[in-house]
Formats: structure tokens, C-alpha cells, sequence
């Protein structure tokens, strides 16, 4: 009798077309998933992310089974779980004797690094096969950046448009240029409201996982209900299909917009989806051009979806892995203040701030401007530790997985990696988040207030952060003239600043307990 081949499927692999499962019939393989401890609290992660991804798993297994595959599905509950993926292989090696492991590579260093020892640890060859599901591979990546001082994400993005051939016409930038985002930053207009994206109430499976989680993780951060994250394929879909007739024609021009309770205006909420498997980067890419060619959506909102799917999510994926394990430990701009208690509270005054808190603890999401330039400013001008700042993205976020969330914070976020992902650091007053929001109006502070008790935090705080990274940041060529501003002020002013910095600084409250690591 033959033996099988086992193939481990994680829960950010939900996809049908897998490189592990390429080429297997089901009379050949068993397929192993694996709901462990190890995954779910290697930070505290949110509930709802939990829940996302545990009852898509369930979902996916069933899927699978009833194309009649052996599926070999391990529940967190199982008594004997040893709460780790190496064990439950070793377990699931001892009941099905295979005679060969076949798994697609993890997406995350240190799952990758357990990945590369089963060689030896079992009797068994082991293939380790790279995840097709990307457009760009790691050779791809390694190519792009080798022999390059700056990484710049355009140049890579274009590349992945020759690759594709997405938005090309003629070996040409549709519309005649290659990134249309000057024609995406528009303030929101007074009311502005979004379709609603649909919310999938949860079935049997989902409700049993929301007591597991209930039950097992009752100290993570967030929200565990109400629970509306699609967890099948069929309601990702149905979610993608709402975002291309409601809400893809107006993406574009709002993207970098925020609205209080207006949670995700007119972001697709596609994310989540993506990262674990249901949904293909190349399938919602045609599926919006589809859109653009048939006239039914403008191009600078087409493009913008593209590149943020093509463009950064591929870049970020790159270059993780180009520069991990450092990465992990980047703190260029040496940032050691503890991350205050309000981002996991909301407990402050500022109203963007609470409001960002406030949807990430309900829905486990922000979108990426409120996490950009709202939370993550605040982490920057603050010089608040890198490391408690990516354990906070990590957690609290559904769609957040270490190869997409790292880059975003140590590169994009804090400039930790001293300016190898982004050009310059997103450090900004409280005028931007005027312009782009309606947070300020109704907010304790004055925004128009520059210095003293009643100023907004973001105003003192950027030139504070600007001062104090002076011999760094003066000579990049895209903020450097800033400082001829801060020169003229005078000694007085440029005193009340730094004064009211100081303040702001001693008034946050580090967060009391260990609410990202169970070993905090």
C-alpha cells in the first residue's frame, strides 16, 4: 500500500489553489490542519482575528472534505494538541505513516524556521514548496533590490505592471501615466457616507469558534461580537463583488480620507480575505480593471486599487523576507518610550485617536491612513519602542500577519529601518489630520493651537521629534527644508515647543498590564 503524502495547509493558506495541493488527487494525500496555541498567542491577538481565522479554516476543511479529500483537523480543544505545528506534524506523522510531507513555505520567518527543521526531526523526505499565490517571488524581490541604495516602491511597481500587464496598453501606462495617486487625496466632504460592505452574521461553525474564543482567550484586546468578517470563499467573493458596484469608483478620491464613525468609508474590507487565502491579488487586480475597461470606474480609483495590491502589498512581502531577521530588531532612530495605555483604552482626549481605538477594538480594523498617519505618527513623533509597536499592530489588527505588518510598522510607520523601505518619515502636525478628517472640530484640543495645555498633541510633538532627529533626517532631500522653517522661529517659540512636548511626553501613562504578550 502506498503511503500518503501528508500536506500541512496554515491558516493563512485557504486556498484551493496551493502550490502544496498542485497536482494531488485525494486517494493520495491527507491534509493536516492544525488549530494551536502557539499561533494564536505569540501575541495576544485580537478576538475577532481569532475567530476569523479558525472558523475559516473549519470552513475550509469542510470544503475540502466534501471534494472528498482525507482532512485530518486538529481543534484547539483536542486534548491532546500539543500547541505548536511541529508537534501536531509529529502526531499526525505517527498516525498516517506518510511517505513524504509536502507543505508550502509560511509566510512568517519564525514558522518557516520551525518549517526548515522537520528534515531531520521526522522519517520522512520533507518538500518545502514556495508560495505561488504572489506575483513576485523571492528571487523576484532579491533581483529588484540587490545593487540598489533605496528600495523605492515605484520602480518595483511598475515592473510588477510590465510583469502583469495590468492597466498596460501598448507596453504603456493606461492613460499615459503609471500612478495616479495626486488625484487621490481628497479632504472629506461635509456628510460623506459610504455604501454599508455587507457583514455575513455567523453559522453554526462560526458560533462554535466564537465560544472557543470566548472561553479560551477572554483576556485579548477587542471586540468578540458583533462578528461579520466573511469566512468562505462565497462570502469574500460576494464581499468583492459589493466593493466593485458600490464602492470602487470612489475609492480613489477618498482613500486618505477619515470620518468619525464612518469606519471604512470606501476601503474595500477586502483584506483579510486575501491574507489568508480566500481571495487571489491577480483575481481582485483583473476583476478592477475589468471595471475601469468597461467604463464603470474611473482610473485614478482602479489604479490605486491595483498598486496597493500589486504595488506595496508585493513590496512589503519582498522585502521581509530580503531583510528579516534584522528587521525584527530596528530601531534606527534608537525610539525606547513605552506604548501609552489609551491605544488599547481609547482613553484619551484626542478624538482621532479614540475614534481609530475605538474601531480597531469593535471591528478589528482601521484603515490604512488611521493607521498611517493618525495611530502610527503618534508612535513616531512620540519615539515610542518599535518592538511594542509592531506587537500592537501585530495583535489587534484581523488582516495582520508579521510579513505584511512588519515592513509596514519598522519601515513605513517609524522609520526604524533608518529609511530602506520609505523615503522619508510620515511625521506630521495636527494640520494634516485636520485637512484629511473631521476629527479636530469637536475635539478637546485646538488643533490651531501650536503650543500650551490646550494644543493639539501632533503639533508639539512633530517639531520635537524633528528636532531631536535633526542630524539624520536634515539632509533627505523630501522633508530637509523643513528645518529653515524651524530656524526662523526664534529661540522663545522654538522653547514653547519643546516645552510643550516635554508635557505631552511625561503625561502618557504606559500601558499597566500585559496586553499584547502573555509574557509581558
Amino acid at each position: 500500500m502506498t503511503r500518503p503524502i501528508l500536506v500541512p495547509i496554515l491558516g493563512d493558506q485557504l486556498s484551493r489553489n496551493l502550490s502544496s495541493l498542485a497536482g494531488l488527487t485525494p486517494d493520495e494525500a491527507v491534509i493536516l490542519m492544525m488549530e494551536v496555541w502557539d499561533e494564536a498567542t505569540y501575541v495576544k491577538h485580537h478576538k475577532q482575528k481569532i475567530v476569523l481565522i479558525f472558523s475559516a479554516m473549519r470552513h475550509f476543511a469542510a470544503e475540502l472534505r466534501a471534494e472528498g479529500w482525507r482532512v485530518d483537523y486538529v481543534t484547539l480543544d483536542d486534548p491532546a494538541n500539543t500547541g505548536s505545528f511541529t508537534g501536531e506534524v509529529a502526531r499526525a506523522v505517527e498516525r498516517h505513516g506518510p511517505g513524504e510531507i509536502r507543505v508550502t513555505e509560511s509566510g512568517e520567518w519564525r514558522v518557516q524556521a520551525a518549517i526548515a527543521e522537520w528534515e531531520d526531526r521526522f522519517p520522512c523526505p520533507v518538500s518545502i514548496l514556495p508560495d505561488t499565490r504572489f506575483i513576485a517571488s523571492h528571487a523576484d524581490f532579491r533581483a529588484f533590490a540587490e545593487g540598489r541604495q533605496h528600495l523605492t516602491m515605484e520602480f518595483f511597481y511598475r515592473e510588477m505592471r510590465k510583469k502583469t500587464g495590468l492597466l498596460m496598453d501598448a507596453g504603456k501606462p493606461a492613460g499615459g501615466i503609471w500612478n495616479l495617486d495626486a488625484e487621490n487625496r481628497q479632504p472629506p466632504r461635509q456628510g460623506l457616507q459610504s455604501p454599508p460592505a455587507p457583514k455575513f452574521p455567523p453559522d453554526a461553525i462560526t458560533e462554535e469558534v466564537i465560544a472557543l474564543v470566548a472561553a479560551r482567550f477572554p483576556g485579548h484586546f477587542g471586540d468578540l461580537e458583533p462578528f461579520g468578517w466573511p469566512v468562505t470563499r462565497a462570502q469574500a467573493l460576494e464581499a468583492a463583488e459589493a466593493f466593485f458596484a458600490r464602492r470602487l469608483s470612489l475609492f480613489g478620491p477618498y482613500q486618505d480620507a477619515m470620518v468619525a464613525g464612518e469606519d471604512d468609508l470606501y476601503h474595500s474590507m477586502l483584506s483579510t480575505s486575501m491574507n489568508c487565502g480566500l481571495l487571489g491579488p491577480m483575481e481582485l487586480c483583473l476583476r478592477a480593471e475589468a471595471e475601469y475597461r468597461a467604463g464603470r470606474a474611473p482610473l485614478n480609483s482602479v489604479e490605486g486599487f491595483i498598486r496597493q495590491i500589486i504595488g506595496w502589498r508585493e513590496y512589503v512581502r519582498g522585502f521581509y523576507w530580503y531583510t528579516m531577521p534584522g528587521l525584527a530588531e530596528a530601531n534606527a532612530l534608537n525610539a525606547t518610550r513605552p506604548l501609552p495605555e489609551f491605544f488599547w483604552t481609547g482613553a484619551t482626549d484626542m478624538r482621532c485617536i479614540a475614534d481609530c481605538v475605538r474601531t480597531t477594538s469593535e471591528d478589528a480594523h482601521a484603515h490604512h491612513i488611521q493607521r498611517l498617519m493618525v495611530l502610527g505618527n503618534f508612535c513616531l513623533i512620540a519615539a515610542i519602542d518599535p518592538k511594542e509597536v509592531a506587537d500592537w499592530y501585530l495583535a489587534v489588527y484581523a488582516d495582520a500577519y508579521e510579513w505584511v505588518e512588519l515592513p509596514n510598522v519598522a519601515g513605513m510607520i517609524l522609520y526604524a529601518d533608518g529609511g530602506r523601505l520609505a523615503t522619508k518619515p510620515y511625521a506630521a502636525s495636527g494640520n494634516y489630520i485636520n485637512k484629511m478628517s473631521n476629527y479636530c472640530g469637536q475635539c478637546r484640543y485646538k488643533v490651531a493651537e501650536k503650543t500650551g495645555p490646550d494644543a493639539c498633541p501632533f503639533n508639539p510633538l512633530y517639531w520635537d521629534f524633528m528636532v531631536k532627529n535633526r542630524a539624520r533626517l536634515e539632509s533627505n532631500h523630501r522633508i530637509g527644508r523643513i528645518y529653515a522653517t524651524w530656524d526662523k522661529m526664534g529661540e522663545a517659540k522654538q522653547a514653547e515647543y519643546l516645552d510643550s512636548a516635554r508635557k505631552v511626553l511625561e503625561s502618557l501613562v504606559p500601558a499597566s498590564r500585559g496586553w499584547a504578550r502573555y509574557a509581558d
